[in-house]
């Protein structure tokens, strides 16, 4: 269990430090900040993917959101919240994007899978409840994805 956490845990880091995470993005509100990114399920290694029940396709991504509540003097606290989202292609067709939420080591996100064609451009809307607030976040997120 614990190289399984470390595992997650590094490529975590990597998404959103290396030049793959241009995808990532934050959006801050009212004391908290909404980490999401967006990835084909092709990069994640086997042991990852089938880990979390994830496919690894080059026709399937990887939503990935965390919420983070601001704490003066720290990199902030996980929590729980209530998240929805959904993606529009261009010509505005809806997919709805299932999320679970995965717990380790402290940290707290939402995943979820959804289809993707070559060359196609996926607007993403979030919608975050965090689980001590009244006030539900909006956040949007557009990546283009290329299959090669």
């Amino acid at each position: 269990m614990q190289v399984r956490i470390s595992t997650i845990s590094t490529i975590l880091f990597l998404l959103l430090t290396s030049p793959l995470a241009v995808a990532e993005n934050s959006t801050r509100f009212n004391g908290y900040t909404i980490h999401h990114n967006a990835i084909p399920t092709a990069i994640l290694s086997p042991e990852v993917a089938s880990g979390y029940q994830i496919v690894r396709s080059k026709y399937r991504g990887l939503l990935n959101i965390s919420v983070i509540k601001d704490v003066p003097g720290t990199t902030g606290q996980p929590v729980t919240a209530r998240v929805t989202a959904y993606a529009l292609n261009l010509i505005g067709r809806r997919h709805s994007i299932e999320l679970r939420e995965i717990r380790e080591s402290g940290a707290i996100y939402y995943i979820g899978d959804f289809p993707i064609v070559d060359q196609e451009t996926l607007k993403f809307i979030l919608e975050v409840t965090p689980e001590d607030s009244s006030r539900q976040i909006e956040a949007t997120l557009t990546q283009d994805f290329y299959i090669d």
